[in-house]
């Protein structure tokens, strides 16, 4: 199981929900808001195998992107291979700091193009704007979280070579059952955003991916084994070039 996007240092219980994950080998991107938490979190987790904490910083934390935060996130950027949530929100919640959203991103984008990465982007009401960023940095295969923007620009997103992670939120709106609907079957990836969202007013868990695989499964036609069977091997495209930088390769 792949969840490709999760707070775990946001639970009540992190280090219970990590080692939950460990054990039941849940292949897991641990995304911080703040490079400061990054920091926090990555000694505890450095060593297990299932789990990857990725350096952030969080669009709708713009009003602590302070000038010892963004220090920090060259630093640590150049010693990590997964990054987020970084990205834009242009809602009414994250609109009033629009430039400065912006000019973290582009400093973000200009300290992290220069390998391949994981990158777990937020793009709420600034899709486009995202795309075009990434597109200017010359960056590949980054993922949509959560993504609600139009129909009709998953098409050129998936033609720039990035991909899209969804979770079971998406599954009770029509907007979100579209959305997955026109996703490509070689582009998707499986989420959690918890512990943000609830299911049957619980807190979510990175195991209640099934719900969406299980959706896939009815919606592709598959069975739920060949649903997990392309769910690992995207994330395993996804993370290819950082494996062959790596070996030089």
């Amino acid at each position: 199981m792949i969840d490709a996007h999760c707070h775990i240092d946001l639970y009540k219980n992190p280090y219970t929900v990590a080692n939950e994950n460990e054990k039941k080998g849940i292949s897991t991107i641990a995304v911080t808001n703040l490079p400061s938490h990054y920091a926090l979190g990555y000694p505890h987790l450095k060593e297990f195998k299932y789990i990857r904490v990725a350096l952030g910083l969080h669009p709708l934390y713009a009003d602590k992107h302070t000038p010892t935060e963004m220090k920090k996130f060259i630093e640590y950027a150049k010693t990590t291979s997964y990054i987020g949530e970084i990205g834009l929100d242009f809602s009414r919640e994250g609109i009033s700091t629009k430039t400065k959203q912006l000019q973290s991103l582009r400093h973000v984008l200009s300290h992290i193009s220069d390998r391949p990465r994981f990158i777990s982007l937020h793009s709420r009401r600034a899709e486009s704007t995202v795309l075009q960023m990434l597109k200017e940095f010359s960056i590949q295969r980054a993922v949509f979280h959560w993504y609600s923007g139009s129909l009709s620009l998953i098409k050129e997103i998936v033609e720039a070579g990035h991909y899209f992670s969804v979770n079971p939120a998406m599954l009770h709106s029509s907007n979100g059952c579209k959305i997955i609907a026109k996703i490509p079957r070689d582009r998707l990836l499986t989420e959690s955003d918890g512990p943000f969202i609830k299911i049957e007013d619980k807190i979510i868990k990175s195991q209640d991916i099934r719900l969406v695989q299980k959706y896939l499964s009815s919606l592709w036609g598959c069975s739920y084994e060949d649903v997990e069977r392309q769910i690992k091997e995207n994330f395993n495209r996804a993370l290819l070039p950082i494996k062959q930088h790596r070996t030089g390769s």
